[in-house]
């Protein structure tokens, strides 16, 4: 018996690209999964905020958790491109939580996800006030309070 290994002689890369697609899917499916299971600890996590508040809780609930690391969710300038993006592309002005949850699904985090909607949301209202105080943008006001972007033009 020998112990070589026989080399398959094919012209195109059918199997590998076959290969490669199928578990490209499998990883995809997976962090799907994982947004979904993440979405759901960080809704449980709230639920028992509540929880603990209705009991009368009167602690820090900050300050009971381990710290962490800050969360950096964009790269330098990331931001601020996905957002003259997402506006130049726009047909009508958009407000900050539409650009930021075009953001959100654009980097595939899960937009079902309250609190990171919101942390996005923030980040994207100081970087829209900071590029109307460079000229970049412009807003008028909508229903309510609330401020419609578009690129000054």
């Amino acid at each position: 018996m020998s112990d070589t290994i026989r080399l398959a002689r094919t012209d195109t890369y059918e199997h590998t690209i076959s290969g490669l697609l199928k578990k490209r899917a499998d990883l995809f499916n997976e962090a799907e999964r994982i947004r979904d299971r993440m979405a759901e600890i960080k809704n449980d996590i709230g639920a028992l905020d509540r929880v603990l508040g209705t009991l009368g809780y009167t602690g820090d609930l900050n300050a009971e958790m381990p710290r962490q690391k800050r969360q950096v969710l964009f790269g330098r300038g990331e931001l601020t491109r996905a957002i003259l993006d997402e506006l130049r592309d726009a047909p009508r002005p958009l407000g900050s939580r539409e650009i930021a949850q075009a953001i959100v699904a654009l980097n595939g985090q899960d937009a079902r996800d309250r609190r990171a909607l919101t942390d996005v949301t923030k980040r994207v209202s100081k970087a829209l006030r900071g590029l109307t105080e460079q000229g970049a943008l412009t807003h008028k006001t909508g229903e309510g309070r609330q401020r419609l972007w578009e690129i000054r033009r």
